[in-house]
């Protein structure tokens, strides 16, 4: 087998003398000759190494070959060598299976070795950072970065462990250790989730502080985040998961616990688990990391009271996604589900629907997103460094960062994302030029990034604060109308498109709700849709009052009454971001950086497969061979003949105006014009490359010269020109000052109907009073009431009055027609039923609100649950409804279980499979019920009727639709009567019984001491 610390050492003194190789391995000397090629002895290890590629991309012979670069990757990737490097960049691939490679005998391998005495490894670069930051005495940090799924969160796992291990110990420095492992457990079950592309996705970003002291020990910690993806709190893509947490607590949680939050060992039951349709992943155990994340938060230095208050939140938030909202005549909306927070619905009156829907989920991400951020200061405080004998330890900082990801609809998420990358990657080509500064003394051309960031983040015309400004500014603000904002301000930035602004062929490939950013590593389109929404990312204030209110003295700290107080508007989420994202970089722009570029090999997470494709895709928005050609190169500047004799043609006289001849011989003219000496520069095939920056800023500085000369020099600008471009501009011109005019003709009309707007029409305010008619006809149409239910109508001026009451009626009559047409003769029948239910219920029983929008059913007894000897003794009366009762004794009130059946003439008690009682309605007298939320009921019978042996107290679930049905099929509409306090009875032989009722906690019915019938219920709605 071939020996791979041979190739180490081979390539390490070809790297550093390359004319000459002398080795002895294994007893067997061969020497290399590396400027006129290789000549070893060793036919074996030539072999080996054209089949294992080389470690480091810089020994590419091909270096700007992307497809030699891949095909360097796959060759290792298939001998299962996962790491290689650009120079000291380390590029990762994700195996997608376990390699021995991660054992303590490896640490030790890599524990104090240079750099490049041993392959390519993690913990080469987790080594070789320590050392520095030991030797050095300067701050280190590592930025893993890379696509969902390609093993950031896996890689900074990695150096974690080796730090642990290595690292010197002692009991306290013990105790950090663990809680820096364990930390991870703990963020990813709050921050990562199952995504389509990986099944444990960091939705946040992570930057971790390694604090270390004088000994080289791990002694704190502290971490950053960023950007969690509180939208997947609401909702999830099919195939997606909420966060671990929520199905660790659900498939883990102990029924002790479950039954004190309330919950369920079902996800299905949670609205906020459902949406991806993916409760269970076959690579995830969340039981198993339910005892993990558990251990963890008990490591870390949790007690029971926080964790109990932390999982009451989490809780919380599958409950608040289970309330369902239904809306009133008027349109407000109101809580219809049948929990303990029914109260809820009036902090979000007078909400609609979809307001109070969206009140709902910003709540629920509001709580979460805070609470997160809470979990992490929580373990900052648990990894302080408390030594303050030692004021400034050494730190070396892990950046876990996003990759460059482009899905086919990228929104404003993926926004955020690509400006973190953008930053990164400059950093890394920039550490790519210092480092040829210093080794080679050559300075290097590379993308300077800082246009896209200045394009994104600038005062006044950066995309975000256009952005922030649409925001805040009033009137109709829409992310169309910031599409809009960013053409007219941006559109004419070299980095920047939209569909309005680009040419034809470009259009077909954007839609018209898009703009294009021209990034470093390629073009990415971006849907403005939600860019307002998501970047106001605002919460009612009512809301806010309610959580400072909180018994939980977790969310009282994640809501501060301060906040109340402060009447300034809370900064964007972009602005946040924004402003986390610059105290990042200045963290990481004040220690020396290392990278590690993450790559996965396919999507289907399958060990061994190499999709060429995929990899292509990332190698292009990693930036990598960009990196890689930094790295190799040796020339300032460089570029192509055209645009290079395009942009100076005007420095010589041979080639201005133009050049006829081959664009290499007009650069080379031009060159020795402008008096290149030859060791300045070099000609290439279709380049030319500069050596020195001085070069070309002698040559820009010519430029910027002659410019002011070009349209005064009659051999330069011939005069017909000089004429074509001021009979232009003269147009050019003109226009402007008649749009002026136009507009201050249209302001100066505006003002003055204004002031004459109480006047009778006259031609001062005919316009200003046709602008308004307009305007209102132009809303009207905008903001007709949808249902027969809104009765919002905007407020007409004064000469539209009477048109605008006859357009509302006409509306109004319109929709009702309309509504009228579309009901069904079943849904005909269910409203009849809701009217009676409204006449005799609606301001007078307790529950009646909670009963509305449910609806009313045929019967609550199917045939099977009905004993066939009753259907029998019924002979030809057919059975209208059926529903299960509680009878309650005349003497004492004992509770059984019987059926009330309603038929067109009678009602009957029914006991199994006997007939108990029969009562007609032609002698039904009447029906008692009280006002509050039981279920209780009398039905009075006449007492001269022997057949009766006096009045029935009965009690039903469904109050509301049993004496709805029974005062329908008895025609006894106005004979219930609603009693407040208690109801009198007849037991039978002029004897009397009592019911009293009284408001409590809970429904509980029992034989009072003073021999009456007590029932408490609680009071749901207050009237």
């Amino acid at each position: 087998m071939y020996d791979y610390q041979l190739e180490d050492k081979l390539q390490l003194r070809k790297r550093i003398a390359p004319e000459y190789v002398h080795v002895i391995h294994h007893g067997i000397s061969f020497c290399a000759v590396g400027s006129d090629g290789v000549r070893i002895t060793m036919e074996s290890a030539l072999t080996a190494r054209d089949r294992v590629g080389v470690q480091d991309f810089v020994l590419l012979e091909n270096f700007t070959s992307e497809a030699a670069f891949i095909e360097n990757l796959r060759k290792r990737f298939k001998e299962n060598l996962i790491y290689t490097y650009i120079g000291s960049v380390l590029v990762s691939v994700n195996p997608y299976k376990d390699l021995e490679i991660y054992t303590k005998n490896h640490m030790e391998r890599y524990r104090g070795v240079n750099f490049y005495e041993v392959s390519p490894h993690i913990y080469a670069v987790a080594d070789n950072s320590y050392r520095s930051m030991r030797t050095e005495r300067r701050d280190q940090c590592i930025l893993i970065s890379g696509e969902s799924g390609a093993g950031k969160t896996e890689a900074s796992k990695k150096i974690l462990q080796y730090y642990a291990i290595t690292c010197p110990a002692s009991d306290q420095v013990q105790t950090v250790k663990d809680r820096l492992l364990q930390s991870n457990p703990v963020l990813e079950a709050f921050g990562n989730a199952k995504t389509l592309r990986n099944d444990n996705s960091s939705r946040f970003g992570k930057y971790m502080d390694i604090q270390f002291d004088f000994k080289g020990a791990p002694v704190g910690g502290h971490i950053l985040n960023y950007l969690l993806e509180k939208s997947r709190v609401v909702h999830q893509n099919h195939g997606e998961r909420n966060f671990h947490i929520f199905y660790q607590l659900i498939e883990g949680g102990e029924e002790d616990l479950l039954r004190r939050l309330g919950l369920e060992k079902n996800p299905q039951q949670y609205q906020y688990l459902v949406k991806g349709n993916c409760p269970k992943v076959s690579s995830i155990n969340d039981r198993s990391d339910w005892k993990v994340v558990r251990k963890a938060l008990t490591v870390i230095g949790f007690n029971d009271d926080e964790v109990e208050e932390l999982l009451n939140i989490i809780a919380s938030v599958l409950h608040l996604g289970n309330i369902q909202f239904g809306g009133e005549d008027s349109g407000i909306a109101y809580i219809t589900t049948d929990t303990q927070i029914k109260y809820l619905s009036r902090l979000i009156s007078p909400l609609n629907l979809e307001q109070a829907a969206s009140a709902r989920d910003a709540l629920s991400k509001a709580v979460y997103g805070r609470t997160f951020t809470w979990l992490v200061n929580k373990i900052n405080d648990s990894l302080a460094f408390k030594d303050e004998s030692y004021k400034n330890p050494s730190v070396i900082g892990l950046l876990d960062i996003y990759g460059f990801e482009v899905f086919q609809h990228n929104r404003f998420s993926t926004f955020c994302t690509c400006l973190t990358v953008v930053l990164s990657s400059e950093m890394a080509i920039k550490d790519a030029v210092m480092f040829h500064a210093v080794s080679q003394w050559e300075p290097v051309q590379y993308f300077n990034n800082k246009i896209i960031c200045d394009l994104v983040e600038e005062k006044f015309k950066g995309i975000i604060s256009i952005l922030d400004e649409e925001c805040l500014r009033p009137g109709d603000a829409s992310d169309i109308t910031f599409l809009e904002k960013l053409e007219d301000t941006v559109g004419g930035h070299a980095h920047l498109t939209t569909h309005k602004l680009a040419d034809g062929k470009t259009r077909k490939v954007m839609g018209r709700e898009e703009f294009r950013l021209l990034h470093y590593a390629g073009e990415v389109n971006y849907n403005v849709n939600g860019f307002l929404d998501k970047n106001n990312d605002l919460l009612f204030r009512n809301l806010k009052e309610v959580m400072c209110m909180s018994e939980n003295t977790i969310l009282t700290q994640c809501f501060d009454r301060v906040e109340l107080k402060d009447n300034k508007r809370p900064e964007t989420a972009a602005t946040q971001f924004k402003n986390s994202l610059a105290k990042l970089m200045e963290i990481l722009m004040s220690k020396e950086p290392s990278y590690v570029r993450c790559i996965k090999p396919n999507d289907a997470k399958q060990a061994g497969r190499f999709d060429e494709v995929l990899i292509r895709h990332q190698v292009k928005y990693l930036g990598l061979m960009e990196n890689l050609r930094v790295r190799r190169a040796g020339f300032a500047y460089r570029r192509r003949y055209e645009i290079f004799l395009q942009r100076y043609k005007s420095l010589c006289p041979e080639t201005w105006p133009t050049w006829e001849g081959k664009q290499v011989d007009g650069v080379s003219t031009l060159v020795k014009h402008l008096g290149y000496k030859p060791e300045e520069y070099k000609l290439g095939r279709s380049k030319i490359f500069i050596r020195f920056p001085k070069t070309l800023f002698a040559t820009e500085d010519a430029l910027e010269t002659r410019k002011h000369s070009l349209g005064n020099s009659p051999t330069l600008c011939p005069s017909p020109a000089v004429m074509i471009q001021s009979w232009w501009k003269g147009i050019l011109a003109r226009r402007r000052a008649q749009r002026k005019r136009q507009a201050v003709d249209s302001i100066r009309r505006f003002i003055k109907g204004f002031i004459y707007r109480h006047k009778e029409r006259c031609p001062e305010n005919e316009y200003f009073l046709d602008y308004v008619r307009y305007s209102f006809l132009i809303k009207l149409r905008k903001n007709l009431p949808k249902t027969v239910l809104d009765k919002s109508w905007p407020t007409p001026p004064a000469a539209l009055v009477e048109a605008s009451e006859l357009l509302r009626k006409m509306n109004m009559q319109n929709m009702v027609w309309r509504y009228c047409k579309k009901i069904n003769p079943e849904w005909k029948h269910q409203l009849e039923q809701k009217m009676v239910a409204s006449e005799i219920f609606k301001d007078k029983k307790d529950n009646y609100p909670q009963s509305v929008p449910k609806l009313f059913v045929g019967t609550r007894l199917n045939g099977e649950e009905i004993n066939p000897k009753v259907l029998q003794s019924l002979g030809n009366e057919k059975m209208k409804y059926a529903v299960p009762v509680t009878k309650y004794d005349r003497k004492g009130y004992k509770a059984r279980n019987r059926q009330l059946l309603l038929t067109s003439n009678s009602a009957f008690i029914v006991e199994e499979g006997k007939l108990k009682q029969r009562i007609d309605y032609a002698s039904l007298k009447g029906i008692s019920v009280s006002s509050l939320s039981d279920g209780v009921f009398v039905l009075h019978v006449p007492t001269e009727d022997n057949k009766q042996k006096g009045d029935v107290v009965l009690q039903s679930d469904h109050i509301i639709e049993t004496l709805t049905k029974v005062a329908i099929c008895a025609d006894k509409i106005h004979s219930i009567n609603i009693n407040q306090g208690s109801i009198t009875f007849t037991v039978g032989h002029g004897k009397e019984g009592t019911i009293d009722f009284t408001s409590g906690s809970e429904l509980l019915v029992a034989k009072a001491k003073n021999g009456h019938l007590s029932v408490t219920a609680p009071r749901l709605n207050s009237r």
